[in-house]
């Protein structure tokens, strides 16, 4: 980072990664600053009079009152630019891969490493003409970044007027493509962007959700859908499975670009995404799913105000593929870290704590990280969106404390985890009865031209019998199941189909990890179909153990196992099963006369 040609302000206080600093020079809220011998990176966050307070982004031990600070003059920022995918950095935007060249396993402090290569060479292909009007956002070139993205150059903030010089060819991220020509002058143009991480990239319009988020899991396709550019909230407790189903998103989402974020979570659950990821194939492509995907790593054992900064070098990073026009999914793993980093900063600033201990701005800070979301029409007049996901870790799985509520103020969709789901090894833990979306409604009209005209009243059949189920299970506790009326038996069996054989999902099976909307239709129609005939053999005399262990049941519960391709055959098979139940009722009739 270059330095401002002034005087070095010197150290006066530090308060583990707080550090109070007097005498810096021309201190702006929120610039980037050098601190210590060891030229620490650190942020301002605060200013008293000619004092600067300091959130300093790796280990504070060993500084000592007296050493310099040295203000960069600009504010914290990710270079944004092709190579950016396939990378995995830390929270701000250091290259995890070249700081263990340097410094070996554990990142050193002060070490210094440039964020994208800037030695490597790119071939750039133009997409405007030399003597075009060009303005900010707007895209003028391509970059073949991975085998599944191209990389749209666009024109950098700020600039606008005719364009020149622009030529194919193989160019370095910071080599000039082009110059623009305009009212302020000409400026040079390259590959190279810089954002602040804390201030929204601008958009032309931000539009309503008009299509989900196709997940391929069922629970949440089906029943609970998130819409692209929206917002979703995953609260559980410990053990409960948050980490597994944004693992499952990011590997398996229909979104062109992941944005992981690893806030504050375990090293060995770091470790593992950074092991598995880069073998994983994209579903569509077979290509690997590194080829669209950016990790950034913030251990809990790393500094905690890094932890704090981590969401926002995401939240930025997806922004800059949005506006490309790229469908982003960012996960964020998890909120509560974030959170935890906050309260522990303000705490050393001495500010008047909130609910919990945590800061009173907490509401605004939740706020201002979803409202980035959204599906958007970006300055070039492409449509992208981000899609922002964020697991809650409340302590005890209490969801009334604040993280979880002010998170809950903003988000529109609610994967409620239970973790007595998940020690039955009932995966997604999503439980289906506290769980919501708000997007459902938006929604219908693409199910229905997407899925199939039958989709909705599917959906509104399932969760009608998982009601009826809970409601009958309160019964049960007092009489028993056997002093049940058979009609009730019945929904009691077909709701432990839709359990176990349509909302439970193996995340490691390679067949049931993944379910097409087709085949999530095709199954939810075969158990309502068994439904329909069992209701019609109870309501003629037939006893519900009396249709135990028929074929059809067996076929709906292998439905899942069941191949892409084969799935329409396979339902076929399902459906002429089911009629051993009017089988068995004729039988039952036959013998009553």
């Amino acid at each position: 980072m270059a330095t401002s040609n002034v005087k070095n302000g010197i150290i006066y206080r530090i308060s583990g990664p707080v550090v109070t600093a007097k005498g810096v020079q021309q201190p702006k809220m929120y610039d980037v600053v050098q601190v210590g011998d060891s030229k620490l990176i650190g942020e301002i966050i605060k200013l008293e009079g000619d004092s600067a307070i300091i959130q300093v982004y790796e280990d504070t031990s060993g500084l000592k009152p007296g050493e310099p600070v040295v203000n960069t003059g600009r504010q914290l920022s990710v270079e944004l630019a092709p190579g950016l995918i396939g990378s995995i950095f830390d929270g701000i935007q250091r290259p995890l891969d070249k700081i263990r060249e340097e410094s070996g396993d554990f990142i050193e402090r002060g070490v210094s490493v440039e964020p994208l290569d800037k030695k490597k060479r790119w071939h750039f292909v133009p997409k405007v003409k030399n003597g075009s009007d060009v303005k900010t956002g707007m895209i003028i070139g391509e970059v073949a970044e991975t085998s599944l993205i191209t990389h749209r150059v666009m024109v950098p903030p700020g600039i606008s007027g005719k364009i020149s010089g622009l030529k194919e060819g193989d160019y370095t991220i910071v080599d000039k493509i082009a110059s623009v020509s305009g009212d302020s002058g000409t400026s040079d143009v390259s590959m190279l962007q810089r954002w602040p991480v804390r201030m929204p990239r601008p958009v032309i319009e931000k539009m309503p959700p008009t299509m989900p988020l196709i997940t391929g899991q069922r629970i949440i396709d089906s029943l609970f859908p998130v819409a692209k550019g929206g917002t979703s909230a995953v609260p559980g407790p410990f053990g409960s499975g948050k980490t597994v189903i944004q693992h499952q998103l990011a590997k398996w989402s229909d979104s062109e670009v992941v944005v992981y974020v690893g806030c504050g979570e375990r090293g060995n659950e770091m470790t593992e995404i950074l092991t598995t990821f880069p073998e994983l194939k994209d579903p569509k492509t077979g290509k690997p799913i590194m080829d669209r995907t950016i990790l950034i790593a913030n251990t809990s054992n790393m500094p905690v105000a890094a932890r704090e900064a981590s969401i926002y070098t995401g939240i930025t990073i997806a922004e800059y593929y949005r506006d490309m026009g790229y469908a982003v999914a960012l996960m964020a793993d998890s909120t509560s870290r974030w959170a935890e980093a906050l309260r522990e900063i303000s705490g050393r600033l001495e500010e008047m704590p909130g609910e919990e201990g945590y800061p009173a701005y907490l509401g605004r800070k939740v706020s201002e990280f979803y409202e980035r979301s959204g599906m958007v029409r970006v300055l070039s007049g492409e449509i992208g969106s981000v899609t922002a996901i964020g697991a809650v870790s409340p302590p005890g799985g209490d969801t009334s404390e604040p993280v979880s509520q002010n998170t809950l103020r903003v988000t529109r969709v609610f994967w409620a985890l239970d973790a007595s789901l998940a020690n039955r090894r009932h995966f997604p833990s999503i439980n289906w009865l506290n769980s919501y979306s708000l997007y459902y409604g938006d929604l219908k009209g693409w199910y229905a031209e997407n899925a199939g005209s039958e989709w909705d009243s599917l959906h509104s059949r399932v969760m009608s019998i998982l009601q009826k189920e809970a409601e009958i299970n309160e019964v049960v506790q007092l009489v028993g199941y056997d002093a049940l009326p058979e009609k009730e038996k019945e929904v009691l069996d077909i709701a432990k189909s839709v359990r176990e054989d349509f909302l439970q999902q193996s995340a490691f099976d390679d067949v049931d990890t993944y379910t097409s909307l087709h085949k999530q239709m095709l199954m939810l129609k075969a158990i309502i179909a068994m439904d329909e005939a069992e209701s019609r053999a109870v309501s003629r005399g037939v006893l519900v153990e009396q249709m135990n262990g028929i074929s059809a049941k067996q076929k709906v519960a292998r439905m899942k196992l069941a191949k892409e391709d084969s799935i329409d055959a396979y339902y076929d098979d399902v459906v002429a099963a089911v009629k051993e139940i009017d089988q068995i009722m004729a039988s039952k009739e036959k013998v009553m006369q």
